[in-house]
């Protein structure tokens, strides 16, 4: 830059200046005290220049400030910069009267760039007067900026909880230096606010102890007054291993006698295992075997010495029931304990006198007396109830409490009300979803005529269970069971409870003819179906050997039947079914499914398999929520699907923990007008929520004639020991009247929880005012005491002539119950072939059985399928099981594209080395071209055969 000034007047300018200061410091040495005005004092900086960073392109702008000034000038890197670039103006302080100079200048990104020197690009202010010149501070300027790529990217981590986190973070290279911030799920985030947290001076993340809540994605964020920069998202998962919660008590032995088994449980909940966090490692179960007392019954000891003769010619001898005595519920002895014996061989002689003779006389005229008064009153009372021939015999309306309901015998014929069961129904008017019976055009009434209190057994594979040709069934009355932890007195109920006995099948299975099904299997297998009763037996292909037939049938079982339990809480959850013969000898187990009734909850039920042994008796199979190797059990909301391979009758049975355990309850209202009266009837069932026990309730009401009046309606019912209350409202009373007392009925806990399949039938009978009326409006409330409450809308016309037939099952006919042959599968046979060939072969990638168990959603209790020959096989014969009613292949041809991308994304290495092993993409290939072309497939193969 070039001097603002000539050589010649800085001479003179330097010259001035220290003839003036040597005249200072001579007035300061004469005169010490006497300092110089304030017009003669060296300038001096109100303001200095400031470092700066130029941004980009924009030039920077450096300002100096001083009083009092003659000039200033700005020197840059040393040298003077011209007067040209100064920007000066001047104004008069008022504080000091002042002049006050302000000089600017502009310094560009040029300028800085060109310099080249060994200090960064610096400028400073000299400010003169006629005493002198002062200097500013040095101001630098400096280019701004700001990289892009961080030096240290912070890292995504696993961590324990309460395990310590570290984030590093190294900012990018930066002028001015940047600043880092953190963001947790986007969001800033400040160490002021938490003391767990804390951000370093070096830029690194610290959280001292992890919660869950820290579980987040963390990025660095760098800024200065260039740019800000934000550096790779770090992924952090706090997890918990699983701990083990307190073992249980032991539970009592599981035999009434002898050697048994008690348990314990405990469960990974101590904490539950989180964010893929180990889980607890040991056994979740443990068994010890235990011995229980078996019943001694007693025995007679000797018999003691006749005693002397008495006076009436008759001596005496007895014994003790000692030998040994009755111990641990043993029976007492049978027979007398003491014995009488004549002691003059009937020749023993007695003196009678008159008094003896009329006390004789006396009482046996008392006696005659006696009897004729219980005939007439017997007599009176047959005349005076003779005329109760009506569906209830409403003893408690009499009291004004709640009646029980008993079903009548009439004399007319009409059948008994029959045990039912049926699958959950949350949604009104839902038809159920297991597969009533297989199509057929043929016309068949829905369910035959039902015969009165005795029924014939006729059917082949009836007479191969056992069975006479002409069996009689006869009604039995329920056991009562409750929950183990209801502690409620039932009054005579309590001594049977202690029996533990559980009745299978109740009284009105007597009533109509066992349901079942026969048919002949071969090598390709097929299906068996009970008409709308939800129970099917799947036959696997190639359970049959090669060249081999059987002659299978399944029957829903209607005789008496019980289960032993130790405390007598269990009840049945679905129809006790029996499949044959039992010298069947399968190589792969069938898929059996059977509809039940239960809120499927492990907490609050304790569901088993059981098993009816040759000596007639039941036992355990498995526990639903255990695993076993010897049975498979899958349960749906409705329906429980079971592979089994050894023939013989099973029942569901559950045994409620808690008094939140709920079985579900369906509704139905019927009625039907009675003949030449102007009395109408309307009649209310309760039955277990599956499709055999609702199915007893349609055949008698049709045989009635009774009109179905509302879509059947679910009820959940709690194990909470409260009654079952049944209510007529909003009837017109103009219009109709109803029997007093009769408005509300009852039902005991103990007859709704311990039904065991038997329906529960109330009725309430209505009398029309005038024969005109022709419609009948109102609501049947059936409630649960502290429990759900479910509304029954009627509003029928209540003419004869107006009576239609009500089709309660979606599919009435019913002629073909099973099929075989490849149309009885919904996996053509190629497809099956091809992914049995797949998955059954070991992988060392996992991609195995065990793999198409878990996509499809089928990956509990492993053992049992690792037992088999084919696992794949069974696993995809469950899946027909569990998926025979809804036909559709997307969730196997989904599942196996799935397992096919997966395959795909392996290794170059790892393909070549399946090459001698099917391609998983061949596989879900087959079953991905869509269900159009797997019906085509399943056409192709040989024609079934079916059998009525």
């Amino acid at each position: 830059m070039s001097s603002p000034m000539t050589s010649g007047q800085l001479k003179a300018y330097e010259a001035k200046k220290k003839h003036l200061y040597g005249r200072t410091r001579a007035a300061g040495d004469a005169q010490p005290d006497a300092l110089p005005s304030v017009q003669g004092t060296l300038p001096h900086f109100i303001q200095e220049p400031e470092d700066a960073y130029i941004v980009k392109s924009n030039p920077i702008k450096l300002r100096c400030r001083a009083a009092p000034a003659l000039q200033i000038f700005f020197k840059c890197n040393g040298e003077w910069v011209h007067q040209n670039e100064h920007f000066s103006q001047e104004y008069k302080d008022l504080n000091t009267g002042l002049k006050v100079r302000e000089v600017m200048i502009n310094v560009s990104r040029q300028q800085v760039e060109d310099f080249h020197g060994p200090e960064d690009y610096w400028c400073l202010c000299v400010a003169w007067s006629h005493l002198g010149t002062s200097k500013s501070r040095k101001a630098t300027a400096r280019i701004a900026y700001l990289r892009k790529n961080f030096e240290q990217d912070p890292q995504g981590k696993e961590v324990p909880i309460n395990g310590m986190i570290v984030l590093h973070c190294r900012p990018p290279e930066g002028v001015p230096v940047a600043e880092v911030e953190w963001l947790k799920n986007e969001e800033l985030l400040s160490s002021l606010t938490d003391d767990n947290i804390d951000t370093r001076a070096d830029h690194n993340l610290i959280i001292h102890e992890a919660r869950l809540s820290d579980s987040a994605n963390y990025t660095c964020l760098a800024s200065n007054i260039v740019a800000k920069r934000r550096s790779a998202t770090a992924t952090v998962i706090v997890f918990v291993n699983g701990g083990w919660s307190l073992w249980t008590e032991w539970s009592p032995c599981n035999v009434p006698c002898g050697r048994g088994v008690q348990r314990r449980s405990r469960t990974c909940t101590n904490p539950a295992p989180l964010n893929g966090g180990a889980f607890c490692e040991g056994m979740s179960v443990q068994k010890i075997t235990c011995n229980a007392l078996c019943p001694i019954d007693g025995g007679w000891d000797e018999w003691t010495e006749w005693t002397v003769c008495s006076s009436q010619c008759e001596k005496l001898r007895g014994r003790e029931c000692s030998a040994p005595a009755p111990r641990h519920r043993g029976k007492m002895c049978e027979g007398n304990s003491e014995a009488t014996e004549n002691c003059t061989d009937g020749l023993c002689t007695q003196s009678m006198d008159g008094s003896n003779d009329v006390a004789l006389y006396s009482g046996l005229g008392a006696g005659v007396i006696a009897v004729a008064i219980l005939v007439v009153a017997i007599m009176l009372y047959r005349r005076n109830h003779s005329e109760y021939g009506v569906d209830v015999i409403d003893s408690s309306a009499l009291t004004g409490g709640f009646q029980s309901f008993n079903f009548k015998t009439t004399r007319q014929g009409n059948p008994l009300l029959l045990n039912s069961s049926m699958q959950p129904d949350l949604t009104v008017g839902r038809a159920y979803s297991t597969p009533l019976c297989f199509r057929d055009g043929a016309d068949k009434d829905l369910f035959d005529p039902l015969p009165d209190i005795k029924m014939k057994v006729q059917s082949s594979f009836m007479v191969s269970l056992g069975v006479s040709e002409r069996a009689e069934f006869h009604a039995k009355g329920p056991a009562e069971t409750f929950p183990r932890d209801l502690n409620r007195d039932y009054g005579g109920t309590a001594d049977r409870r202690k029996k533990g006995l559980l009745t299978l099948n109740g009284p009105f299975s007597t009533c109509r003819e066992q349901l079942g099904t026969s048919g002949v299997f071969g090598h390709p297998g097929g299906r068996m179906v009970v008409p709308n009763a939800g129970v099917s037996l799947l036959v696997p292909q190639g359970a049959v050997a090669e060249n081999t037939s059987w002659e299978m049938h399944m029957v829903i079982n209607q005789g008496e039947s019980s289960v032993q339990t130790l405390e007598g809480c269990e009840i049945l959850l679905g129809p006790e079914v029996t499949y044959g013969p039992p010298v069947l000898d399968l190589s792969t187990p069938v898929a059996m499914s059977i509809a039940h009734c239960a809120e499927v909850d492990a907490e609050n039920w304790n569901i088993q398999l059981k098993r009816k042994t040759q000596d007639s008796k039941w036992e355990e199979v498995m526990s639903v929520e255990e695993e076993c190797t010897s049975c498979y059990c899958l349960m749906d909301s409705t329906s429980c699907h079971l592979l089994v391979g050894q023939p013989g009758s099973y029942a569901l049975v559950g045994e409620p923990l808690t008094q939140a355990a709920v079985k579900r309850l369906k509704l139905a209202v019927f009625g039907s007008m009675e003949a030449g009266s102007m009395s109408y009837g309307l009649r209310v069932y309760c039955v277990d929520d599956t499709p055999h026990a609702f199915q007893g309730v349609v055949a008698a009401e049709k045989s009635r004639g009774g009109q179905l009046l509302e879509e059947p309606k679910m009820l959940p019912f709690r194990a909470n020991t409260f009654s079952l209350q049944v209510s007529i409202q909003d009837v017109p009373q103009f219009l109709w009247s109803i029997k007093p007392f009769t408005t509300c009925q009852e039902f005991s806990f103990p007859q709704v929880w311990c039904s065991n399949q038997q329906p529960l039938h109330c009725a309430f009978s209505l009398e029309r005012f005038s024969p005109a009326t022709a419609q009948l409006s109102c609501k049947i409330s059936v409630r649960q005491v502290k429990g759900h409450e479910q509304i029954l809308q009627v509003y029928t016309a209540v003419a004869e002539a107006e009576k239609e037939s009500v089709p309660f099952f979606m599919q009435a006919d019913c002629t073909i119950t099973s099929q075989t042959g490849p149309k009885a599968f919904k996996i053509p046979s190629s497809i099956r072939q091809r992914i049995c060939a797949t998955f059954d072969t070991a992988n060392a990638k996992g991609k195995d059985w065990q793999l198409l168990a878990q996509k499809l959603h089928l990956d509990r209790n492993l053992a049992y399928f690792a037992k088999q020959r084919s696992p794949s096989a069974v696993i995809l014969n469950l899946w027909e099981a569990r998926h025979q009613d809804t036909a559709d292949l997307d969730s196997l041809a989904s599942a196996l594209e799935e397992i096919g991308k997966i395959h795909s994304k392996s290794s170059p290495k790892d393909q070549d080395q399946d090459e001698a092993r099917p391609n998983f993409g061949h596989a879900e290939a087959g079953c991905a071209r869509g269900t159009a072309t797997l019906t085509n497939q399943t056409s192709e193969d040989s024609a079934p055969e079916s059998t009525g």
